[in-house]
């Protein structure tokens, strides 16, 4: 005699109660503990037909499984998620429970009841949750970090990955959702909520692989699972080919899942069966070790880490090597503002399965951030530091309150005296005469030099040509000169343009006009364009001596750095005042580009951040950065290269208006 049994939901919450059907032939016994760490909460006698669960209010938010004695195998063990009751919950971080994967291979190879395996013509389309079985596979992908985040933290609420799709509310709470393990299988209300939870400025740390692989949809109020994995079955597909169960990049679909992670599985690798033991042989090289992400870690490019956690499935972009960094190529749908931290090339693995790579990085969506650490086995590693430091930098900065202030690394421009963005790309005059260029987004790709910049002190480059003034690179030489040539990244000559107020050392083009910084901190400007009749370019004084340092313009604004080590912003009208946006992050060189600045501290290193001030509105979430960051390793406070007496100075300046102020960090 055994008992199975399934439950009506795969979550409920605090003070809730949740319904069991009890099958087979009792009487038994059922245990209740938390998945987490095996404390037993609950012990009761049952009987086949229905029991009734109470919750305790006490009941911490997480993963529990009641086990039925005696049991059926794994249909005598049921799984479910308490999740927290009220509205203000007591973490900002939303850890996910795929049980929608788990379901899927629910009954693995039983036909009509399995919905593996995948190409079996006698697999299942539907499968539905009312029914014993269900629960996680032997390797346990999700205990890991589940694990992990009991021992170290910080504490984090639960819910099914269902409850995205059932409950529009679900990620309104929290700053950032945790996607553990094996998360393959998602509906398009799911995704949808998670990509506007992204854009409206949540973020999402993806610790696993295979994400999103698969679209389903759910039936019978979030009891049936439908996935054909066939557009030509689904009667779907002919009406609303948008919602047909296919992979979420393959046709009618047309939606990639590298747009929600950055990744896919489509260019990553696996290894199943026999050779599923290669996975522990395998290791990520450092692609970007100065990146936030690897704070703390001690790793430099080239390194080795975190042995053992890629497989049995991971996810990868495509990458151009062409640079001598890998660069997402963004064909495959990742978005432009993807970074490559680190990749593994696992092409090898055809023998054991399917070879591909396997790639961890980040990337912006809207006010948000994604991280990805492309592998399923992540939280196996765990006990690897260099692991552990990641994980933990990821969840406190992404679990904070978002920080406009930011500079986050670029990459290295060694030798840098000047810095301008035009277009797509970013110019560097360098201190042997040349000029570098190198495109303009988050990876760490190394200058190009492509031609001369002799005594090239100053570059600037307009948003878009105005009437008499070229979309060009402009500069400004020792000898006074006002040069020109091409913003295209080609090989071309600088022609001589006019003069520059003397001692020029920064330049801007804004609003059809130039504007010079020179020697004694003076800002000059002049009109970008000759003037129609050919006289000779008049500069006219717009501010007196004083303490700029470095000058840029975006999008119609000019910015600057003083010597006290503040970036500032302020209109090109001469009555508008300067304005503090916050720390410049040791900057001494500034440049703009598609909506963000770049700085050049004197450490040779490239920094951006947003134009936000400090001090700007942010997404109405709990305020729980300090308990976050607490919990799991501060992070630095200061940009390299700042002393914290330096990021800690008052702002206190004549004619500086205080729009927000406060600490940055790398």
């Amino acid at each position: 005699m055994s008992l199975a049994a399934y439950a009506a939901a795969t979550s409920c919450i605090q003070g809730g109660t949740l319904r069991f059907t009890v099958t087979g032939h009792g009487p038994g016994r059922v245990s209740v503990e938390d998945a987490v760490d095996g404390r037993q909460v609950h012990r009761a006698e049952v009987d086949s037909g229905s029991w009734e669960l109470a919750i305790g209010r006490d009941w911490r938010s997480s993963l529990y499984r009641a086990v039925f004695t005696p049991g059926d195998g794994e249909g005598g063990e049921v799984w479910f998620v308490v999740r927290p009751a009220g509205a203000a919950p007591r973490s900002p971080v939303l850890l996910s429970v795929p049980f929608a994967t788990w379901q899927a291979y629910n009954r693995a190879g039983v036909p009509g009841e399995g919905l593996y395996w995948t190409e079996d013509p006698h697999r299942a389309a539907r499968a539905g949750f009312d029914r014993p079985g269900g629960g996680p596979p032997p390797e346990r992908w999700e205990d890991g970090l589940m694990r992990w985040l009991r021992a170290h933290g910080p504490d984090v609420d639960y819910c099914s990955n269902l409850d995205l799709h059932l409950d529009p509310q679900a990620l309104l709470p929290y700053r950032l959702l945790v996607v553990n393990g094996h998360d393959e299988y998602w509906s398009r209300e799911m995704r949808d909520r998670v990509e506007g939870f992204v854009r409206a400025g949540g973020n999402l740390a993806v610790f696993g692989a295979n994400t999103a692989w698969w679209q389903m949809r759910l039936e019978d109020g979030g009891r049936t699972m439908v996935c054909y994995r066939d557009a030509a079955a689904d009667p779907v597909a002919a009406t609303a080919p948008e919602l047909a169960t296919v992979e979420w990049s393959s046709a009618p679909v047309n939606r990639p899942e590298n747009t929600l992670t950055g990744l896919s599985f489509r260019h990553g690798a696996g290894c199943w069966g026999p050779g599923m033991p290669e996975m522990y042989r395998e290791a990520y090289t450092a692609a970007f070790a100065g990146h936030w992400v690897f704070e703390g870690t001690g790793l430099a490019d080239g390194d080795r880490f975190a042995l053992g956690a890629l497989g049995y499935e991971t996810d990868a972009a495509e990458l151009d090597f062409g640079d001598g960094v890998p660069v997402a190529t963004g064909r495959d749908g990742t978005p432009p503002s993807f970074t490559v931290l680190a990749t593994a090339d696992l092409r090898h693995w055809d023998a054991h399965g399917q070879g591909g790579w396997a790639v961890m990085g980040v990337f912006d969506a809207g006010a948000g951030t994604v991280f990805n650490a492309g592998t399923v086995n992540w939280g196996a590693a765990l006990d690897d530091p260099v692991v552990a430091r990641i994980t933990a930098n990821v969840l406190a900065r992404l679990s904070a309150r978002a920080r406009p202030d930011r500079w986050t690394a670029l990459g290295a421009a060694p030798g840098a005296v000047a810095l301008a963005g035009a277009g797509s790309w970013l110019f560097a005059a360098l201190a042997d005469g040349t000029l570098g260029v190198r495109p303009a987004g988050p990876q760490n790709v190394p200058l190009r030099r492509i031609g001369a910049a002799d005594g090239v002190v100053a570059l600037a480059a307009p948003r878009e040509a105005v009437a008499g003034g070229p979309f060009a690179l402009y500069g400004a030489d020792r000898a006074g000169r006002l040069l020109i040539r091409s913003a295209r990244p080609e090989k071309a000559d600088w022609t001589v343009a006019g003069r520059c107020p003397p001692g020029t050392r920064a330049l801007a083009a804004c609003d059809g006009r130039l504007f010079a910084l020179d020697g004694d901190g003076a800002l000059h400007c002049a009109p970008q364009g000759r003037p129609a009749d050919g006289s000779a370019r008049s500069w006219a004084r717009l501010e007196p001596p004083g303490r700029l340092l470095a000058l840029t313009a975006l999008n119609g604004r000019l910015y600057a750095v003083d010597d006290r080590g503040v970036l500032l912003h302020r209109l090109p009208a001469p009555e508008d005042p300067w304005r503090e946006l916050g720390p410049a992050g040791g900057s001494v060189l500034l440049a703009g580009q598609a909506g963000r600045l770049v700085g050049l501290g004197a450490d040779g290193l490239l920094r951006s951040r947003g134009v936000l001030p400090s001090g700007a509105p942010q997404p109405d979430r709990p305020d729980r950065s300090e308990q976050s960051e607490r919990s799991v390793g501060s992070e630095q406070a200061r940009a390299p290269g700042r002393s914290t007496a330096q990021a800690s100075r008052p702002a206190a300046a004549a004619g500086v208006r205080r729009t927000g102020h406060g600490a940055a960090d790398g």
